[in-house]
């Protein structure tokens, strides 16, 4: 099963029919691209989204670093809410974030590894680099 995570049902459907399925993404919020398989993202190295700080962070940055990831998981728990409410219905159990993400086979992961901050990724995890539609010059 071929599906993008943003709205879960691809997920959801997946671990309901017990079908293997595939990621197919530019990016997650949340960083649960990186967290749902368990990759390592530490955080006095990797910066978080809308911090806009560098690899290189003073001790003030990684603590406004630490924070953000902190609030991070309370803002994709409430934006998915609903999502996580149906999931549980529908599997008749409850649900996390990271379990119905991290069932995924593989994660297909439409940007590029030279342009993203050097990290160790799992190995079902493919950079397949950018895919748009624009047509080529």
């Amino acid at each position: 099963l071929l599906t993008d995570p943003a709205f879960m049902c691809g997920a959801t459907l997946g671990n309901y029919l017990s079908l293997p399925f595939v990621f197919f993404m530019r990016g997650f919020p949340c960083s649960l691209h990186y967290k749902a398989p368990q990759c390592p993202s530490p955080l006095s190295y990797i910066p978080r989204l809308f911090t806009f700080n560098s690899d290189q962070m003073t001790f003030l940055e990684r603590v406004e670093n630490a924070l953000v990831s902190l609030l991070e998981l309370v803002y994709c728990n409430g934006f998915y809410k609903e999502a996580l409410k149906l999931s549980s219905e529908v599997l008749q159990r409850d649900v996390s974030l990271i379990d119905l993400l991290n069932s995924a086979s593989i994660w297909l992961l439409r940007f590029d590894f030279v342009f993203e901050y050097v990290r160790p990724v799992m190995p079902n995890m493919v950079f397949i680099g950018g895919i748009n539609c624009v047509q080529k010059k």
